[in-house]
């Protein structure tokens, strides 16, 4: 295993990460312990030392998992990170789910304590204000509860050297890989300034692990290199990010990312640069087939046009059949995909008077229901 400097802290952590959002289930509440456990005692076995959780994840079953199996390991080894997940964003608030986290995970301490998914304004007018929640995070830090303030992140990417600039984190969690560069600069920024970075979805939430033609073909003898490895790779040759976080749900995947994190030497400046011209001459194309600017919205039938079309790049585009067909398959059936799918359409034509590419969104639509139905 590699390791690497947490920004400021000087804690270094394993380059790869242990997310623990999406462990093997019994049941919607209930993780299967029996297959979690030994996968996160095999990961530490492999050197792994940071993993990662929240009070949302599995159910609201992760951390009490994670907890269970941290009595194996050695404490002082390791490094353990939960997050806010805002309620009422107050400081009695942040108090009492901080306090759940530890009893769930039955800790002393966490060592990277999270404001959970904030933007700027979130920050500005929930956070950072006259009893909110902002001056509780940081005691928690004065009393030796949490060691390192951080905060994750899901919004505009030019919001995030603002977060920075406040000074009161000292790392930061947000997403990035090869299909999704848009943190790229906003993580150099954080660097830069002291931050550990970690990442979340080095291998695209899931869409990056299954095996592509075109992906293959990016790097001279890439075939014989599955893309979950090379989308790590990827992540793992930036010399600002610190660790990438997978969310591994079976033991195969333990194993098959400790090696790929335990290279010494990750891609070669020349072959970053050929993913990183690889991935913009595609998101050509991609534009081609929509944006994603969202002027089509809102549908009167409430189709998601523009995340149906989003799977449809992922398959015309970048051959990711599997991955397509199941982001598909979530539009409308999952809290964190709202509207509904292709097959929706009356093909009233609002949504064609409206897009500036003069798509014809109408015919397209009948073909991503062909395609991915």
């Amino acid at each position: 295993m590699t390791y690497r400097t947490m920004g400021r802290t000087g804690v270094q952590p394993s380059s790869l990460g242990f997310g623990c959002m999406r462990l093997p289930m019994r049941d919607a509440s209930t993780v299967d312990r029996e297959k979690a456990i030994p996968m996160l005692m095999r990961a530490y076995e492999h050197g792994v030392n940071y993993f990662d959780t929240g009070k949302w994840y599995c159910g609201q079953d992760s951390e009490r998992t994670l907890g269970e199996a941290v009595k194996g390991m050695d404490r002082g080894r390791i490094y353990l990170s939960t997050k806010y997940a805002q309620g009422a964003p107050t400081a009695k608030d942040l108090r009492e789910k901080f306090e759940t986290s530890l009893a769930l995970m039955d800790q002393q301490y966490v060592d990277f304590y999270h404001l959970w998914g904030i933007s700027w304004e979130s920050f500005r007018t929930k956070i950072d204000i006259p009893g909110g929640p902002l001056k509780e995070f940081l005691k928690l830090k004065e009393e030796g509860l949490a060691r390192h303030l951080s905060f994750s992140f899901h919004s505009d990417a030019a919001e995030i050297g603002k977060l920075v600039d406040t000074g009161y984190f000292e790392s930061m969690l947000c997403q990035y890989n090869f299909l999704d560069r848009r943190c790229e600069e906003g993580i150099a920024y954080a660097a830069s300034r002291g931050l550990g970075v970690a990442i979340m979805g080095p291998v695209g939430g899931g869409r990056l692990g299954t095996q592509s033609d075109v992906i293959g073909k990016i790097l001279p003898g890439g075939a014989a290199m599955s893309t979950p490895e090379l989308a790590l790779r990827f992540v793992l040759s930036n010399p600002s990010v610190t660790v990438a976080l997978s969310g591994m749900s079976t033991l195969k995947q333990v194993e098959e990312n400790v090696v790929h994190a335990s290279r010494s030497s990750w891609l070669s400046p020349e072959e970053q640069s050929r993913v990183r011209a690889a991935a913009e001459e595609n998101q050509k194309f991609m534009d081609l087939y929509c944006t994603g600017c969202g002027y089509c919205m809102p549908c009167p039938q409430e189709v998601n046009i523009p995340k149906v079309f989003e799977a449809m790049n992922l398959r015309n585009v970048w051959g990711l059949e599997k991955p397509a067909r199941h982001m598909y398959a979530e539009i409308g059936t999952t809290p964190w995909v709202k509207g509904k799918r292709a097959d929706a359409c009356t093909e009233c034509g609002e949504c064609e008077e409206k897009c500036p590419q003069k798509i014809p969104i109408i015919s397209q639509l009948a073909e991503s229901r062909r395609a991915l139905e």
